[in-house]
Formats: C-alpha cells, sequence, structure tokens
C-alpha cells in the first residue's frame, strides 16, 4: 500500500517523508520512492550508456546504491539531486569499464559495430545528435533539457560550479546546432546526388 500523507503525493515533502521513513527501515516506502524515480533515471542511463539492457542493470545497482547510502543524504539538495548524483558516477565508472574491455577484446578480435534498433524516428535523432557529444556533455545535456535542474543542482550533481556548466550548456546548445545544420546540408547533398 502507498503511503499517503498530507499534501500532493509525489511532491519534494512527499519524497522527503518517503526518505525519512525509509531511514527508519521502511522498506515500503523505499519501493514507493523506486516507482518514482525509476523511469527518469532509466531514462537518464539509457541515453547515455546507449544499451537497454545495460541501463536496466545500472538501474538496479544505482537504486541498490542508494539504498545503502540512504543515511548519508542529506536535505541541503533535493532528494532527485542526489540520487542522479549517483547515477552520474555510476554510469561514469561503467562506461569507463566498457571502454577498457573494448580495448582489451579490440585487440584480438576486428570489432563488428552494430547499431541499436530504433523504436521510432526520434529516438534515432537524439542518439545521433548523443553521438557528437563527449560523455561530460551527454550529462550536462540530459542533467539541464531533460531532468531540467538548475544549474547549481547540476552542478552539485558534477562536483562543478554553476557558471562552469552554465558555459558548457551554451556550447554544448552551439554545437548541436552546428550539427544538426551539418547535418541538414549532407542529407540534401545525397538527396541530389
Amino acid at each position: 500500500m502507498a503511503h499517503l500523507i498530507p499534501g500532493e503525493k509525489d511532491s519534494k515533502q512527499h519524497i522527503e517523508w518517503l526518505v525519512e521513513q525509509v531511514k527508519t527501515g521502511d522498506q515500503q516506502a523505499y519501493a514507493d520512492i523506486i516507482r518514482h524515480f525509476e523511469k527518469q533515471i532509466y531514462q537518464y542511463c539509457y541515453y547515455l550508456l546507449k544499451s537497454r539492457e545495460e541501463a536496466e542493470d545500472v538501474l538496479q545497482d544505482i537504486f541498490i546504491i542508494a539504498y545503502d547510502k540512504i543515511g548519508q543524504y542529506e536535505q541541503r539538495t533535493s532528494f532527485s539531486a542526489w540520487l542522479n548524483k549517483i547515477a552520474y558516477h555510476h554510469s561514469l565508472n561503467v562506461m569507463k569499464k566498457r571502454s577498457r574491455w573494448n580495448r582489451l577484446f579490440s585487440r584480438y578480435k576486428q570489432e563488428v559495430v552494430q547499431r541499436p534498433v530504433y523504436v521510432n524516428h526520434y529516438e534515432q535523432m537524439i542518439d545521433e545528435m548523443l553521438d557528437c557529444l563527449s560523455i561530460e556533455e551527454r550529462h550536462v545535456l540530459l542533467l539541464k533539457a531533460v531532468e531540467q535542474y538548475s544549474f547549481n543542482e547540476i552542478a552539485e550533481i558534477m562536483d562543478s560550479n554553476p557558471a562552469a556548466i552554465r558555459k558548457r550548456y551554451e556550447r554544448i546548445r552551439k554545437k548541436l546546432i552546428s550539427a544538426n545544420k551539418e547535418a541538414a546540408v549532407n542529407g540534401a547533398l545525397v538527396e541530389s546526388g
């Protein structure tokens, strides 16, 4: 049964109340937290890792890590930002491990790159746009444009400062606009050629 407290369900106040319940040992409260955040965290991980299976695995790891560390959470930042910080660091670690494995594997066998199967055109467009960004740029873009965190919250998640994050975000926007224009020109050349 879902927990109910006065106020809007799944509001920041409700989430903070659930966190306090989890700290006292209430596992049902944590199940409510997982239900609230699982889609958001999954999408974040999917766009970083570009693999549904890997994103599902990482999602489970993130919620286990968060549960183990929930006693360390303090309300000076939102629980959502705290959870995304865990997702950010864990995803970086997974990508570093994958990169090392890919380098090792490519020494022994020629790599065959398989592109993901896309559900729709927009998913493919997003994937192609993210391909032109570095890992750090993807994190900033996803946290700002998709998760809609403030620059202060993103700076907290990424252990940076808000001014640097704001500047990086502006550079990312310019880079994506330029890449989009270049893709449009290349597409027109292919069609006319």
